[in-house]
């Protein structure tokens, strides 16, 4: 039997960018007796709070210590110690990195007509430090959802902006995720990195791991977890990982 259940988040717990449903949160709470449950995904700490933890309104402080982190892909690991979220580790980029990568991205968007700043949200913004990687949002992280989703369904805008930023700065690693983000990182520090951590921190094999994600895809950014050889599941929502949580949970 799997020891870990590791999670996507965007597209694959939830509808991007809001809360986990209840028919989620129940889900996993009930994991947690089972498994160490583990959501990895480019999102900052502060959404894994939002989204994840403070839904999981029935889990004990025993069961939260099951619970891991993976933020920023991985680059990132916060775990429960009983009374709070302690952080075990963080790679940060330098400011300069944060830079040159900011300004890369916003070259690219600009020159191909998908710089969309009059969208936004008050408060709001398109590029993000997120500390160990930078992240573009085309419409910012407060616009609707319906809105996120028809803005590049079949990810052809996100595509042509990574292929321009290759050629503006190539020595950083551009992956598409959610429904209209960017990840820029340093080469190497995407999800393979986050899960050879998981393997490390959790002292368990690839064989203990099963990943649901629904950016399987190469160039997608649950591709590094596919080439690592780790059983993964590909969903196109939280309701087909709700489909497969109810049949593990079932023959348990």
């Amino acid at each position: 039997m799997k020891k870990v259940l590791a999670f996507d988040i965007d597209q694959t717990l939830n509808v991007a960018k809001t809360p986990i449903p209840d028919e989620i949160a129940d889900l996993l709470v009930a994991c947690l007796d089972h498994f160490e449950i583990c959501p990895i995904s480019g999102q900052k700490f502060d959404q894994f709070l939002i989204q994840i933890v403070d839904r999981l309104k029935n889990a004990t402080p025993e069961q939260l210590k099951h619970l891991h982190l993976f933020v920023a892909q991985g680059t990132q690991y916060y775990r429960f110690n009983g009374t709070e979220w302690e952080q075990v580790y963080n790679y940060p980029l330098t400011d300069e990195q944060v830079a040159k990568i900011s300004a890369t991205i916003e070259q690219a968007a600009r020159e191909l007509g998908f710089w969309e700043e009059d969208k936004l949200k008050p408060g709001d913004e398109i590029i993000e430090n997120r500390l160990s990687q930078v992240t573009f949002s085309a419409l910012g992280q407060k616009a609707g959802t319906e809105e996120k989703y028809a803005w590049d369904p079949d990810c052809k805008k996100r595509e042509k902006i990574v292929a321009r930023c290759k050629e503006l700065a190539p020595e950083f690693d551009y992956e598409i995720g959610g429904t209209t983000s960017i990840n820029a990182i340093t080469p190497g520090m995407n999800k393979k990195f986050g899960m050879t951590h998981l393997l490390e921190e959790l002292n368990v094999e690839k064989s203990d791991v099963l990943y649901f994600g629904d950016m399987t895809q190469p160039g997608g950014n649950d591709y590094p977890v596919v080439e690592m050889g780790i059983d993964t599941i590909t969903v196109r929502s939280h309701e087909d990982t709700a489909y497969a949580l109810r049949g593990i949970l079932g023959v348990i």
